[in-house]
């Protein structure tokens, strides 16, 4: 399965703490790894997009470079896409 799963978060917030370890779990399933991507170290490091993108709204999943969820993992809806991808 070639697919990518992005997760916009940043360093002190809860519920992207939350959502990586739902999200891990779900993709663990999949035999997925997702990559975290903290959006103000993105932006110290010049890419301003994921910061001025997701900022207000992380944690934000990325799926296949689509914004697909965010503020929670919406499992149902992450497994079916999932799915139609296999």
């Amino acid at each position: 399965m070639n697919v990518t799963v992005e997760l916009m978060t940043r360093a002190g917030c809860h519920a992207c703490a939350a959502a990586e370890q739902h999200l891990r779990t779900v993709l663990a399933d999949y035999g997925i790894e997702p990559s975290i991507i903290d959006v103000d170290a993105a932006a110290e490091a010049g890419e301003v997009f994921p910061r001025a993108e997701y900022g207000d709204r992380v944690p934000v999943i990325v799926l296949d470079g689509e914004e697909h969820s965010y503020w929670e993992v919406d499992e149902p809806r992450l497994r079916a896409d999932l799915d139609t991808r296999r």
